[in-house]
């Protein structure tokens, strides 16, 4: 946790503060409404004003327009060809995250809501529940280090060698979408920004 606030406090100094974060802490599950020609409409009671961030399944979206008990974002062709948001459609449920605010405590961990690909879900064993994922994402993976699955920010409990898997709580099954996936199902996966930060001062030392 020392090394998230070091992080996050280098962020808040330097222009980067201007870069929306999330702590993957899901605040509501919401509802698509409608998703054509790219613009999608989902049902929150999340508060937000136009060109504010929100992460809609862990994809960071820009607030473009506000109705009753609705926020509408649009989406460009390469988050819908990067993601499973492009999959979507009126009636599936998202998970919604507003960006962090300065103040505000870092209940999970850094989320950019910047997709780094996408898994699936392999099913349940032993208790723990296993997504399968690209070499590109399990490389930074490690036990007991985070991952954000749909925006979920998630300690990865085992690994093997397609997949890792997580304990979920009844009370994330319950808040989030992750309670309603199937075997098979596409998540959106974020890998700690930690890990790219070391991969990228051992490279350059």
């Amino acid at each position: 946790m020392r090394l998230y606030r070091v992080l996050l406090n280098r962020l808040r100094k330097s222009r980067s503060y201007l870069v929306p974060m999330f702590t993957g802490i899901v605040r509501e599950r919401g509802r698509i409404v409608s998703f054509d020609d790219a613009r999608l409409v989902v049902a929150a009671g999340t508060e937000a004003e136009i060109g504010d961030s929100v992460a809609i399944a862990g994809v960071c979206l820009t607030v473009v327009g506000r109705g009753p008990g609705t926020l509408m974002f649009d989406v460009v062709g390469e988050t819908l060809e990067r993601t499973t948001l492009g999959r979507k459609a009126a009636g599936h449920g998202v998970n919604v995250e507003p960006a962090l605010r300065a103040g505000e405590p870092l209940g999970g961990h850094i989320v950019q809501g910047h997709v780094d690909g996408v898994g699936r879900l392999r099913g349940e064993e032993g208790g723990l529940t296993w997504f399968e994922a690209p070499a590109e994402i399990l490389r930074y993976c490690v036990e007991k280090g985070s991952i954000a699955v749909d925006g979920t920010s998630l300690t990865i409990a085992a690994l093997d060698d397609t997949g890792f898997a997580v304990a979920l709580v009844p009370h994330t099954l319950e808040v989030t979408t992750l309670g309603a996936l199937r075997p098979g199902d596409g998540v959106n996966l974020e890998v700690d920004v930690l890990a790219k930060y070391v991969e990228r001062l051992t490279i350059t030392a």
